[in-house]
């Protein structure tokens, strides 16, 4: 017969339900949630898929280099999808994504757990001689601490820690906003000679951020996204323009006209105008006549994501 506590209940019971309950892939009333479940899955494929081209030699010669790059690159891309949530689920009307945003952000932490890790391994972890390379190294200076930022907000983001801190939890959480664009200048940095990806990120961080700025001054959601995508396509034509005519002495005239050229292949900020439009038809789709309840698109705090 199984033992009881004090209380007369079974401990190994108590504890089968308080596993299910926190259980990333279920609601907090316990219920099993198909998006969370779905998404919960999808933030492994990457690691997954890095770990299968490494044994498959796929990553030779530099195998360790190329998982370094890898990683860094997922992790900039979950912290980006971390700040998509707030935006996203006040253009769609669906409040339920915020649901996401903690367990997509702590991904994002882990991703640059491993791309951190990865790094020391490439040193062979002479630990004295890593902090000397990102204490000399500015683009590895900016990169650490982004890390040290995404470790605190990781470490913060559970529930009996936003008790605990308050309206200091929100303060804090706001600084994800400022890690994005470390990372993203780290991001920049170290792609050397071709940097499309990263003002491409750079570009989605602008329409982002954009949108958060148009609905802070009350602008309604529809409005804000067309503001933003109108804005930030020829901003991120601007970033790279001035990124390759001061790092690779490129023409600046040269990159602004080969962003308008149909005859040349998509540059970066091509994709964040198609990104932008994404953005804007689904808050024309989801716009709704009838004014929410106070409140509904106002959930309670989540971690690792900003409000």
């Amino acid at each position: 017969m199984a033992s009881c506590g004090l209380n007369g209940r079974n401990p190994t019971v108590g504890l089968t339900a308080m596993i299910q309950l926190k259980a990333p892939w279920n609601e907090r009333n316990g219920r099993f949630s198909p998006l969370k479940a779905a998404v919960f899955a999808g933030l492994f494929v990457p690691a997954g898929w890095i770990a299968y081209l490494a044994a498959t030699g796929a990553l030779e010669p530099k195998v360790v280099t190329e998982m370094i790059h890898r990683t860094g690159q997922w992790a900039v891309r979950f912290l980006t999808l971390t700040l998509l949530v707030t935006p996203l689920m006040r253009a769609a009307r669906y409040p339920k994504l915020v649901a996401l945003r903690r367990m997509v952000g702590v991904a994002a932490f882990a991703y640059a757990c491993a791309h951190l890790t990865l790094y020391m391994a490439d040193q062979h972890f002479h630990l004295a001689h890593v902090a000397s390379e990102i204490a000399l190294r500015f683009y590895l200076t900016i990169g650490f601490t982004a890390w040290l930022g995404l470790a605190a907000l990781a470490a913060t983001s559970t529930d009996a820690m936003i008790r605990q801190l308050g309206p200091r939890w929100r303060t804090l959480h706001s600084l994800v906003y400022a890690i994005a664009a470390l990372a993203l200048l780290h991001f920049m940095i170290q792609a050397k000679a071709d940097v499309s990806e990263p003002v491409m990120m750079t570009g989605f961080f602008l329409i982002l951020m954009l949108f958060r700025v148009f609905v802070r001054r009350r602008l309604p959601a529809v409005w804000a996204a067309l503001a933003s995508a109108l804005l930030s396509p020829p901003l991120t034509a601007l970033i790279e323009a001035i990124w390759y005519a001061f790092a690779r002495h490129v023409p600046f005239w040269e990159v602004i006209d080969a962003n308008f050229d149909p005859d040349m292949a998509f540059r970066p900020s091509a994709y964040v105008a198609a990104a932008g439009a994404a953005f804007l038809i689904v808050a024309l789709l989801r716009r709704a006549p009838a004014t929410c309840p106070s409140g509904a698109l106002a959930p309670r705090p989540q971690p690792t994501g900003g409000s």
